[in-house]
């Protein structure tokens, strides 16, 4: 089968397609035919060597068809999505033109939607409403800060906070996207630097907090959390520099709850995408509730293309690669 198969640390050229064996069934496991997948910031930092784990056939996510399923659970020629489980960090991922997937996190979905419409729902899908309602339990009416709101998850958040009722502020660093935004729902929306708190009238405290920055604003983030309330950081826009000197005992809010959220675990026991409805997203997106399309869509043989568009974070949506 073809593969792109990351040669060696570096640009997007290190991106090369290659003949390697196809897969074989393995019992608990999924064997896809891929025929498209999102291309993500994470498998950036795979093929340049700066992620903590990753496989020389990349790739988060993918959606595509069952070629073969050893358990039964998906009759052959289902039209499924498979997100994390490993894919692309641990194990091959959605980069080949098979791949095995663990049953746990491959998902069957009822849809019309083109393939490279399809493929860019998946991890940000996933990510964005694990983060809003597994881990933040966003609840109607309740007042929300997506800081990066004009990322991929931070557009995802943004949809599903509004539809759930949730008032939404959100933040970007592009001016001209205010209005956009605000048609999406946002009630209001920021400048994204530091001190953001001098921009509103008074001092703000929202009931829960989506840091896509990362830990350049994490402090900060708590502060602007009300006592009883949550912030969580599940992003790295800003880079993956450490937060210098972090007391707790000084900088922290009492009462403020801070937690973590990486795409990772998805399907994992802790976060079965059994709970998230992810059937229900797609058929929103199919009627046109939201527009989920992605900003660029790559033939496989440009995928050097595709990573360099990634590389330029100007795209403003989802990167695709189709098959």
């Amino acid at each position: 089968m073809d593969a792109i198969v990351i040669t060696k640390f570096g640009g997007p050229e290190v991106l090369q397609i290659q003949r390697v064996p196809k897969p074989d069934p393995v019992p608990g496991e999924v064997l896809i035919h891929v025929r498209a997948f999102g291309v993500n910031h994470a498998e950036h930092s795979m093929r340049i060597g700066e992620w903590d784990a990753w496989n020389p056939i990349t790739g988060l996510e993918c959606v595509g068809v069952v070629e073969a399923c050893p358990s039964g659970d998906f009759a052959v020629g289902t039209k499924v999505v498979g997100v994390m489980g490993g894919m692309g960090r641990d194990r091959p991922g959605g980069y080949g033109e098979f791949v095995n997937v663990p049953l746990s996190n491959v998902v069957p979905i009822t849809t019309d939607l083109a393939w490279e419409t399809l493929a860019a729902v998946p991890e940000v899908y996933c990510t964005a409403w694990s983060c809003l309602f597994t881990v933040l339990d966003l609840q109607k009416g309740e007042s929300l800060l997506i800081r990066g709101a004009t990322s991929t998850v931070g557009q995802a958040a943004l949809h599903l906070a509004v539809d759930a009722g949730a008032v939404v502020t959100a933040t970007t660093r592009q001016e001209d996207r205010f209005g956009w935004l605000k048609s999406m729902g946002a009630v209001d929306v920021k400048r994204e630097e530091g001190g953001l708190a001098s921009q509103f009238e008074q001092p703000p405290k929202f009931d829960k907090v989506l840091n896509l920055i990362g830990n350049r604003v994490l402090v900060e983030s708590i502060g602007l959390t009300r006592p009883g309330g949550r912030m969580l950081q599940a992003g790295w826009l800003g880079g993956l520099a450490p937060v210098v000197d972090f007391n707790p005992m000084v900088e922290m809010q009492s009462g403020v709850h801070f937690s973590l959220f990486h795409s990772k675990v998805l399907g994992s026991p802790d976060f079965p995408l059994s709970g998230v409805p992810l059937q229900e997203i797609v058929s929103k997106i199919e009627r046109g509730a939201w527009d989920a399309r992605p900003a660029l869509v790559f033939d496989y043989q440009d995928v050097q293309s595709a990573h360099r568009a990634l590389d330029s974070h100007a795209t403003g949506g989802k990167i695709v690669v189709k098959h």
